[in-house]
């Protein structure tokens, strides 16, 4: 079982120095991966609901510094060698495919194939609003760019007809190390679990019924002749307090969970002595499952 960190680029991890020292840190307890969260924009006033707390608001105030995710990736991909630098998530359909597509070639190729790209469709309509993007159709824009940045990793002189973006006898350089960044879809809802079964190379629900979530997306899989336990899954959602960390991923793994993740505020106090502890007290534990 693998062990990441989520909310990876916000607090004390946020700047240059505690997000390089985090990730090395983190590195060195074994996490496997660290995972970015992202907003563009924060709306003074939105009546979008937040769907990760019982509030419906976001965690955060309009001030608070939240680093972008792709260009904190970057920098503590350059003070480390083995960690997992993945998005969790890009709010995909708010980015120009194409020139994602060459950011992300060259992030993964910068740092030795070591990139992730986890994608979701959003939730917050006025962030859209405020970037100039049609809310309506977003998850169709989604799958579209999926395609697209595909295709501009598949070589050369390349092109792509859709309904949002089309190019023609293109090349996008450096290409991903393997070929291909993966695609990790987050989203706790049945249209992420389906377009997780449809597309993706990975499913990372952040909360919701995991249970229901993982037969509808293998479901989907099946339905469009896809391995379903080839798409790698990643559970972001709560473990019951009190629960032993160890016999609550084991649960997790015999149910085809093969990562889960931890918020980064359990180490904000203390992160290098506190990650030790975690390393050797959940990670190592977990690292034959």
């Amino acid at each position: 079982m693998k062990v990441g960190i989520a909310f990876a680029n916000i607090g004390p991890f946020g700047d240059a120095e505690g997000g390089a020292a985090f990730a090395r840190a983190a590195e060195a307890a074994g996490i496997d991966s660290l995972w970015t969260v992202e907003h563009v924009v924060y709306p003074d006033d939105y009546g979008s609901t937040y769907p990760y707390d019982r509030s419906g608001r976001m965690p955060m105030t309009p001030d608070t510094d939240l680093t972008d995710p792709l260009t904190w990736l970057t920098w503590v991909g350059a003070h480390t060698s083995t960690i997992r630098l993945a998005t969790g998530i890009l709010i995909l359909p708010e980015r120009n495919p194409v020139v994602l597509a060459k950011q992300l070639g060259t992030m993964d190729a910068l740092t030795g194939g070591r990139v992730d790209l986890g994608i979701g469709v959003g939730w917050l309509r006025e962030e859209f609003d405020a970037l100039g993007i049609p809310w309506e159709r977003r998850g169709a824009r989604t799958d579209e760019y999926v395609a697209a940045m595909r295709t501009l990793w598949s070589g050369d002189s390349v092109s792509f007809d859709g309904d949002f973006v089309s190019f023609a006898g293109v090349s996008s350089n450096p290409k991903p190390v393997d070929g291909v960044v993966p695609i990790v879809v987050g989203g706790h809802t049945e249209a992420a679990a389906r377009r997780a079964g449809r597309l993706g190379d990975g499913f990372f629900p952040g909360t919701g019924d995991l249970d229901h979530l993982l037969e509808v997306m293998r479901r989907e899989a099946e339905a469009h002749d896809r391995d379903p336990d080839a798409i790698e899954v990643t559970w972001g959602g709560d473990i019951p307090a009190g629960e032993d960390p160890v016999a609550a991923a084991e649960a997790l793994a015999a149910k085809g969970v093969s990562r889960v993740v931890v918020p980064s505020f359990l180490f904000w106090r203390d992160p290098e002595a506190s990650l030790a502890e975690f390393g050797e007290r959940v990670v190592a534990p977990l690292a034959d499952l």
